[in-house]
């Protein structure tokens, strides 16, 4: 067996914090820029018509094969593939309207955003959990290993330079796709874990919620959730249990591939860094400037994809602004990238889907290997 340890000798819930020796001026120029963009065109910075589009098409994706295969009127093979299909919606939902709701950029009335952002239940996701792990800790501390989950040691995937590395990490490249599908399966085990853990006291950022009220309203989404994917089909069609399972099995396993890729080609490709933080827990960087040396969009001219991944591609602008909706992404990615390249700073990103997929295997071999 391989033996290649950690090099963080940072006690477990230290308390990290960005630099900015360089007082840097990049970030309020981008920023004011930014602003201007807006201010300029007399845009809001939340959803417009094409949101709303967008919303009806996406739920209707997802919510249309399950009402047509509860309807009876199809053999089970014609069953399954209207599964296929409710998977490809799932992943429209989670990318294209939940993502923007729970990051506040849908509407700029919040009651809009908790609904919407509520869809992830229809997921077998939680709202507490992700905000928690994705608004917080993916993008404050983007690729920082121990603290960005997203990149924790996954099993048997080895996601950083800085994770223990086993000898079969190096088949990784080969065995990761498959091992993705599982993401939103492994939402029905994770999210009572995370909850707890959450809540800890000794948890590396401060949670502002009522535990009692997290842990409520993850059992009561559950439950209603398998109710919904496997009790109620299972009763209303009266096929055999394991139909029902190899259907939800479906549904899950194409989002989660879906879902999986996406997020892993912004961040776990050639070129983006692990930044480590020094003995006293500071980064190199300013947050803005982390994030660029962080993450990479990828197929920025693709319009289909990105309408359907809910512009995910556009990963710098995202994670620079995170309260702009997604529909502003592309016109305003070339101010970033502009505004990078007169900073010196870098600009990541792959021309085509396809070039970011092989950029991603590369980096899983790399990963593999001592």
């Amino acid at each position: 067996m391989m033996k290649a340890e950690s090099t963080l000798n940072r006690p477990k819930n230290q308390q990290l914090r960005f630099s900015n020796k360089q007082k840097s001026d990049f970030f309020p120029t981008l920023r004011q820029r930014v602003e201007d963009y807006f201010k300029d065109n007399q845009y809001k910075k939340q959803a417009d018509y094409r949101m709303f589009v967008k919303t009806i098409v996406m739920l209707s994706l997802y919510a249309v094969p399950y009402f047509l295969i509860l309807s009876g009127w199809f053999s089970p093979w014609q069953m399954l593939g209207l599964t296929l299909l409710m998977g490809v919606g799932m992943a429209g939902v989670g990318m294209s309207i939940m993502h923007d709701a729970l990051h506040g950029t849908y509407s700029s009335k919040g009651w809009v955003n908790r609904l919407l952002g509520s869809s992830l239940y229809l997921l077998g996701g939680n709202v507490f959990c992700w905000k928690t792990q994705h608004n917080v800790l993916h993008h404050t501390f983007t690729n920082v290993f121990e603290v960005d989950e997203d990149i924790d040691t996954k099993w048997i995937l080895r996601l950083s330079p800085e994770a223990p590395l086993k000898k079969y990490h190096r088949f990784q490249y080969i065995y990761a796709f498959p091992l993705y599908s599982l993401m939103t399966f492994s939402f029905l085990v994770k999210d009572f874990i995370k909850v707890f853990q959450y809540h800890q006291k000794d948890f590396k950022v401060k949670v502002k919620s009522d535990f009692y009220k997290d842990l409520s309203v993850l059992i009561l989404t559950k439950v209603l959730y398998i109710t919904f994917a496997l009790v109620l089909p299972y009763y209303v069609l009266g096929i055999a249990w394991w139909q029902v399972l190899l259907g939800f099995l479906v549904v899950h396993m194409t989002a989660g591939l879906i879902l999986s890729v996406i997020f892993q080609l912004a961040h776990v490709v050639e070129g983006t860094t692990y930044p480590v933080p020094d003995e006293t827990g500071s980064l190199e960087n300013t947050w803005a400037v982390h994030q660029l040396y962080t993450t990479s969009n990828f197929a920025r001219n693709n319009q289909l994809l990105s309408w359907y991944i809910g512009g995910l591609n556009f990963q710098v602008e995202h994670h620079l602004f995170p309260h702009v909706c997604h529909i502003h992404y592309k016109p305003i990615s070339e101010i970033v990238r502009q505004t990078a390249a007169e900073f010196e700073l870098p600009y990541y990103e792959q021309k085509t889907f396809g070039q970011a997929i092989n950029s991603h295997i590369r980096m899983l071999k790399q990963l593999g290997r001592a």
